[in-house]
């Protein structure tokens, strides 16, 4: 809830299912919900990268985290870094991958920019 908290404080409208007691909807209906609400999906869960991948060309964002590292304050610092070095990464469809060191970021359809 941290890093819903700070993303709201910069500017981002954020939400978390737990607040609305989505948290057990299913991944591809959490994927449909953020495509209807032009949200950005932030999750430690690898098959989104896949549902976005396989999507049709849907414009939803997704923010993957691969860390050791899980607690809130380690998430946002990431979170910052990505945002400093690369602002506009979170305006076009695709995903984002988010590593301990690094980040990469992959638009689709593939050969997107």
């Amino acid at each position: 809830m941290r890093v819903v908290a700070w993303l709201n404080a910069q500017g981002h409208e954020a939400l978390h299912l737990r607040d609305q007691g989505l948290q057990r909807l299913p991944n591809g209906s959490i994927f449909e919900k953020a495509h209807q609400e032009t949200r950005i999906l932030l999750t430690f869960d690898l098959d989104f990268g896949e549902i976005t991948a396989l999507s049709s060309g849907k414009p939803v964002s997704v923010v993957v985290f691969r860390l050791h590292n899980t607690r809130s304050g380690h998430v946002i610092s990431r979170l910052e870094a990505i945002l400093k070095t690369s602002p506009e990464a979170l305006e076009k469809p695709g995903v984002i991958l988010v590593e301990e060191s690094r980040h990469r970021i992959r638009r689709f359809p593939i050969g997107a920019s």
